[in-house]
């Protein structure tokens, strides 16, 4: 009987053709995916960290507004002071700020000797260093407040390319753009009823400005005394 050689089948060069090119066309489809998800990776993590500063700068302002310190009337204001609004001059502070307030908004620790009262301003200043569009807003905090000189405040920068920032105060029936208890001489508190809160970003005049509504809700004290009236 003849035995015949095992005959061993190979790949043509149209298969091996046909494979290269399937492979081809595979690598392709994930390359084109994997930079398309890379791209998106990179403009998610963009505007991620652009509206994380104006995040924290929206809740810095709502929280130091929700804690405001009911102004002292009259001469004696030792641990709160007046309310205001607009371009106001801030002791301590050497550009105008957009608004002055007393909130109880400071952390209290082992280390700093000051109560969680502090005044708090916001202002506009020029970027220092650098040529940016806009102005940098910071916040500037003074935790002594029974110092007998001129308070040293202490500025934290809050947020860049910002062009303009405005605090509006409501009084039950419009909004004003200047508020100051400064010449109250009534018993009550002069606080307003709403704080409107608009920024308006650089570059982009055509972009609506960020807009934040407060309602001021505080006790209303007063140091006169309940009289009984007749028939009461």
């Amino acid at each position: 009987m003849k035995i015949e050689p095992n005959k061993t089948r190979a790949f043509t060069l149209i298969e091996m053709i046909l494979a290269i090119g399937v492979a081809a066309m595979v690598l392709i489809a994930v390359n084109t995916a994997l930079f398309a998800s890379l791209r998106l990776r990179d403009a998610t993590a963009n505007l991620v960290d652009g509206a994380t500063p104006l995040d924290q700068t929206v809740s810095f302002i709502r929280r130091d507004l929700q804690c405001v310190v009911t102004p002292t009337n009259g001469t004696s204001k030792v641990l709160s002071g007046d309310f205001k609004t607009g371009s106001v001059s801030s002791p301590g502070v050497t550009e105008p700020v957009a608004i002055e307030m007393f909130t109880a908004t400071g952390a209290l620790s082992d280390s700093a000797p000051w109560g969680d009262i502090q005044r708090v301003t916001y202002e506009l200043k020029q970027p220092a260093g650098r040529n940016a569009a806009g102005k940098d807003l910071y916040r500037s905090v003074v935790r002594n407040l029974l110092t007998f000189t001129t308070p040293e405040a202490q500025d934290q920068f809050m947020l860049s390319g910002v062009q303009s920032i405005k605090f509006s105060c409501f009084d039950g029936l419009t909004w004003q753009d200047a508020w100051d208890t400064t010449g109250v001489t009534s018993a009550y508190t002069n606080l307003p009823l709403a704080v409107r809160v608009d920024i308006q970003m650089s570059g982009n005049n055509n972009l609506q400005p960020i807009e934040l509504v407060v309602p001021i809700d505080v006790q209303v004290r007063t140091n006169t005394a309940l009289t009984a009236t007749a028939g009461s």
